[in-house]
Parts: structure tokens; C-alpha cells; sequence
């Protein structure tokens, strides 16, 4: 109704509803009555957990959406249904004896979602002091099945490869070959894995509570979005559709990949993070800022900065990371206070590249990597203001020593120079 061009097929502005006319407006004035009314409601999340024997104070959380403005088919019911099948399947099988997990899992149904995930987020700044010391892990089951030819994920890089062993064991929809095999083997992670956005119900777990998170969907060949997501056309023909009808068969799958990642999680005497996952992530970002800042020093605008500060932190954590390693393979694992020992230090590296330097209510994603803001790595690469970047390179280099000196655990076995 609002007139003018229609918008070129190439940009951003145009949806992918084939029935709708995207239009930028013309120079006709519309008026918009909006008759909401602001009250305070109260929101509940429901949980149910299951105990685990060893450390049942360490628990991964899997979480879907509960409620959504339409059908939510896609949106809230698919990953409702999962949830609710991994529950009673896990509970089944730990009232029957044939499994007995070493941690706990909590299934949380996840309320107000479509405000932004506030149920979650909720919850997360209710328990901000503590809950980086008892949830290791968030699997986010919103929005698992959008198609079913291909698969992506979003997630911490400690978690790549507990994606890449799964992927080894779990078959694609209605084809005998694995995830892995589909995916294109050993180049998997170009095909699979996506930078998480803030849209993710994951991200608040990830960026703002320093939890390792992962999101996954399955997809069309052709396009990694479903058009009516979150939108009143949500519904099951819709989703039928694009799985061509498959979606009982896809959902099943979803529901295997997302029960074998928890089983890992729950049942290993070492938690599934790999800690040399943020290597290369880690070693990307600071070259971006080692050639920033030679650049700048080299061209007199910036004075007093070494370009090694950073680098000597990116070294602290390889070390600790080698260094952990090593204590691994020279650990008994069935020595349970050893295991808790290491798994203490492995549950500090998400949480520690969180920035203790900013405001969690001017800047909640504090993420060094992951997150929003002047304080990340990606931002100082690209800093225009001298000043803010001498004081954001020293911070970003305390932050990250932090991190390598919580990994490495005792004081003792620190070797930096400070």
C-alpha cells in the first residue's frame, strides 16, 4: 500500500514471500494506529532435569521455544517435540539402568521468545555470578528442521569437534551416508559452519553468559532460510513442503544429532570441549590487529604500541592448551577428583574471554571473539581512534592472558611475563 519501486532482487530490503510486491514507498504520507497496551506479565520457563550421579551440580542445558505469535510450527513446535522425546527418552533409559550420567541435563521450554528470547536471557541474568560454574554447555533446538538436503551450524569453536565426531555417526535424512560424508568429509566446516548471530536464541548463551552454545538447522539444497519462519505462516504444510513431506524423518534425525552430542557431553570422563578449537579463530583475529597496528606505527599515527602484545597472549594460550593436553594424557581418568580438576579448568575458557573491562549493562555480548562492541578483537582491527585503540589492544591483551592463565589452572604452572 505504501507505493513506489519495487525493490531489485539483489539487495536486502526484498523478502522471499513469491505472493508479495516489496516496495520502498512512494512519496505518500500513511498514518499507522498502533493500540498496544504496555502491562507487566509474569513469564514462566519450565524445566525438568536429569540427575547426574557423579557431578550433578555440572549440568548441559538443551532448550527450545515454547510459545510464538502463530502456528510457530517451525519456530516453536518442532523443537518443543524434541526436547520433550530427549527428555523421556533419557529418563527412560536412566530409570531402566542403562545409563547412568556422569552430569546433569536440564530440558528448559523456553517462554516469550519472540520478544527476543527473553525467558532465556531472564533466566541467564537471574543466575549471572554462578551458572558459568554449572552449565558447561547450550544445545538450542529452535528451528532444527527448515528443510532437509543440507545441514549448517552455529557454535563455540569448542565445540567443532564434538559437531565433527557426531556428524561421523549420525545419518542424513532418508540416505544411508553419514552428516559427515554429506558434508563433504574433512572440508565439512566450510559447508557447515556459520557465524552465530545475534538473532540466535543461542548468542545470549554464548556472548553474554560465556557458555559454549551451538544452533543447528537442516535446510534446502538451494537456501539456508525458510521464508515463513516467524511468521503467521508458520505452519505444518509449509514445512511439509520444503521436506518434502519428510519432517517426521528429518525431526528424528535433528533429535539423534542433538541426544549423541549430549550423551558425549553427560557421559565422558572428560568434558567433549576441544580447548585447541580457538587456535585458529584466535591466531585470524590477532593477525588482522598485528598488521593493523604495524601499518599504523609504520605511517607515524600511532606511537608507543607493540604489535607483540597481543601476540605474546595468543602465545600464553597455546601454551596452556599444549599444556593441558599433555597433563591429559598423563591423567588416570578414572581418577574422579583428576577429571573434576581438569574439567574445572576447560569450563573457565568460554567464560574467561568474557571482557571484565565493560559494562554487562552497556555491553552485555563482553565475548573478546564472539561478542558486540569495542572491546572484541574484530573492532580494535578496525579502530580509527588512536587513543581508544592503545587502551582496547592493552585491555583486549589482559583479557585474553586471562584466559590462557584460567585454562592453565595453578599458579604455578603460569609462564608469562607480566
Amino acid at each position: 500500500n505504501i507505493g513506489g519501486p519495487e525493490v531489485d532482487a539483489s539487495t536486502d530490503f526484498k523478502g522471499e514471500l513469491k505472493s508479495v510486491t516489496y516496495k520502498l514507498g512512494g512519496s505518500q504520507n500513511i498514518t499507522v494506529e498502533v493500540n498496544n497496551v504496555l502491562v507487566n506479565k509474569e513469564i514462566h520457563n519450565v524445566f525438568g532435569v536429569v540427575k547426574g550421579f557423579t557431578d550433578p551440580d555440572r549440568y548441559v542445558v538443551l532448550g527450545a521455544q515454547r510459545d510464538a505469535w502463530g502456528r510457530g510450527y517451525t519456530r516453536a513446535t518442532v523443537g518443543t517435540s524434541v526436547l520433550i522425546e530427549l527428555a523421556n527418552a533419557f529418563h527412560e533409559m536412566v530409570k531402566k539402568g542403562e545409563f547412568r550420567p556422569r552430569r546433569s541435563i536440564i530440558f528448559a521450554s523456553w517462554t516469550a521468545g519472540e520478544f527476543g528470547s527473553v525467558g532465556a536471557t531472564e533466566w541467564l541474568e537471574g543466575y549471572m555470578s554462578s551458572i558459568d560454574r554449572s552449565v558447561f554447555t547450550y544445545i538450542n533446538l529452535d528451528g532444527v528442521v527448515m528443510g532437509c538436503e543440507s545441514f549448517v551450524a552455529s557454535a563455540s569453536p569448542l565445540l567443532h569437534s564434538l559437531i565433527e565426531s557426531t556428524m561421523k555417526e549420525v545419518s542424513m535424512p532418508r540416505s544411508a551416508s553419514s552428516m559427515y560424508e554429506a558434508m563433504g568429509k574433512n572440508k565439512w566446516k566450510t559447508r557447515v559452519l556459520r557465524t552465530m548471530s545475534m538473532e540466535d536464541p543461542a548468542y545470549p548463551f554464548l556472548a553474554f553468559a560465556g557458555i559454549p552454545s551451538i544452533s543447528f538447522h537442516f535446510i534446502p539444497e538451494n537456501t539456508e532460510s525458510y521464508p515463513y519462519y516467524g511468521t503467521s505462516l508458520d505452519n505444518m504444510d509449509h514445512l511439509n513442503y520444503q521436506t518434502n513431506h519428510h519432517t517426521s524423518e528429518v525431526t528424528a534425525t535433528a533429535a539423534r544429532f542433538a541426544g549423541l552430542m549430549t550423551l558425549r557431553l553427560v557421559h565422558n570422563h572428560l568434558l567433549s570441549l576441544d580447548v585447541s578449537g580457538y587456535k585458529g579463530p584466535i591466531t585470524n583475529a590477532v593477525s588482522k590487529i598485528y598488521k593493523q597496528v604495524n601499518q599504523l606505527t609504520r605511517s607515524g599515527q600511532l606511537k608507543d604500541v607493540s604489535p607483540t602484545w597481543l601476540t605474546g597472549a595468543r602465545s600464553s594460550y597455546f601454551r596452556a592448551a599444549d599444556g593441558i593436553s599433555n597433563t591429559i594424557a598423563n591423567t588416570d581418568l578414572t581418577d574422579k577428583e583428576a577429571c573434576r580438576i581438569l574439567n574445572d579448568r576447560i569450563m573457565r575458557v568460554e567464560h574467561s574471554l568474557l571482557s571484565p573491562y565493560v559494562s554487562v549493562i552497556e555491553t552485555p555480548f563482553r565475548h573478546l571473539l564472539l561478542g558486540h562492541g569495542s572491546h572484541t578483537l574484530a573492532s580494535i582491527a578496525e579502530a580509527k581512534d588512536m587513543e581508544k585503540l592503545r587502551t582496547q589492544l592493552a585491555l583486549a591483551t589482559w583479557n585474553l592472558k586471562g584466559c590462557a592463565n584460567a585454562l592453565a589452572g595453578n599458579v604455578w604452572d603460569i609462564d608469562d611475563e607480566i
